[in-house]
């Protein structure tokens, strides 16, 4: 159980398939517009319960409670070692080599 005024993420659907605008591209209608949102939740609840929450701009906004204290996940993928030799010669044909930061 997720109590009020924990800090949680909703996701809803704004639009379905069907009521996307004529001009999108194709691919693009396929699938639903989507909306994931932070905030604090307004009533108790469990994960996948419809929900309501108080945004940081004071909006009130309902969807399915996906999670509590969200946090992100993304990163910038795995080490290039030839980045370093990269940053290495772009440093020496501009500055003159690492030493003259």
């Amino acid at each position: 159980m997720i109590k009020k005024g924990e800090w949680v993420l909703i996701h809803r659907n704004v639009l379905e398939p069907s009521q996307r605008a004529p001009q999108v591209p194709e691919d693009t209608k396929q699938v639903p517009l989507e909306m994931w949102i932070k905030g604090y939740l307004q009533e108790d609840a469990n994960i996948g319960d419809e929900v309501t929450v108080l945004t940081r701009t004071k909006r009130i906004e309902k969807g399915t409670l996906l999670e509590d204290n969200p946090y992100y996940k993304h990163d910038f993928g795995k080490f290039v070692p030839e980045l370093i030799q990269i940053s290495d010669q772009v440093k020496e044909i501009l500055f003159g080599g690492a030493d003259n930061e």
